[in-house]
């Protein structure tokens, strides 16, 4: 029986699966374009059914592969891309959001990210989103990148409207946010998207997550992801290139981590103890 993945509520009501797919490096070769697209689709067929892009990702190329995958399964798809932040100005961002459409051949991305903080007035930014999702072009926006005071500057900006998410770089290499960020969007109910789960897959070979991997009959790679999946409202989103990849990173969500594994976790990646700069890659 497969299993169940656990979901995310988005602000709105809409729920998607809490582990999604990723693109970045997607698109920048031709060889392996047709491979690319077939472990999303192997994605979809799980029903990790949130895909992420960006308009940055191989110029654009990583978008034309989602819109390979998706070709006759876009209703399936929760579909999120992003602009970047010296695109979003007021006209800029609404160009930007048709050229992805084009490259992505849908009519609607159902999430609109902007990629982090540029010189363009969030006001600005935010008064496209919402024309756009006026337009029926977006079904939600929300940023990626924003630490909680750039949150409060945003929630002042955008008032009455919202942002549906927050992309940020989450794993149990980088916890920083769990000083302050992930509980307040926690309680904000505005859902954290974990890019880089597998820290670029250094994370992959670990001690300490082998070591949980072996009583659990799983790949470190799986425990890595085991501990977003834990986390209330957050969307874990792995990028692979392999359908077999894929159908692993799946099974994560079958692993229920013991308080023992997670005091063993904590000893290998120390949560923070203080305020730290938001990372990024």
């Amino acid at each position: 029986m497969k299993a169940e993945l656990p979901a995310v509520t988005l602000p709105g009501g809409r729920q998607v699966p809490a582990l999604g797919l990723g693109t970045w490096h997607m698109g920048e070769g031709d060889a392996s374009r047709a491979e690319e697209a077939a472990s999303l689709r192997a994605g979809l067929d799980l029903g990790m059914t949130v895909i992420d892009t960006a308009e940055m990702y191989a110029d654009g190329g990583a978008e034309e592969v989602v819109g390979d995958a998706i070709g006759g399964r876009r209703d399936e798809v929760f579909l999120v891309s992003k602009v970047l932040p010296y695109n979003a100005s007021r006209a800029g961002t609404v160009a930007a959001c048709e050229a992805s459409l084009k490259r992505l051949g849908t009519d609607r991305i159902d999430l609109y990210l902007l990629h982090w903080r540029g010189r363009h007035p969030l006001a600005e930014t935010v008064e496209a989103f919402e024309g756009l999702k006026a337009a029926g072009k977006i079904g939600a926006w929300g940023v990626s990148n924003f630490d909680e005071p750039d949150m409060r500057e945003l929630l002042g900006a955008a008032e009455p409207a919202r942002p549906a998410a927050n992309q940020i770089l989450y794993n149990l290499a980088r916890r920083g946010i769990e000083y302050d960020l992930l509980r307040w969007s926690q309680v904000q109910g505005i859902p954290l998207m974990a890019y880089s789960p597998l820290d670029e897959g250094r994370l992959i070979g670990h001690p300490a997550l082998e070591e949980i991997g072996r009583i659990h009959n799983a790949t470190s790679a799986q425990v890595a992801l085991a501990f977003l999946l834990m986390r209330a409202n957050v969307i874990a989103i792995p990028k692979s290139g392999s359908p077999d990849r894929v159908r692993e990173n799946f099974k994560a969500s079958e692993i229920r981590l013991t308080s023992e594994d997670l005091r063993l976790l904590d000893e290998a990646f120390p949560p923070p103890t203080r305020k730290r700069p938001l990372e990024m890659i």
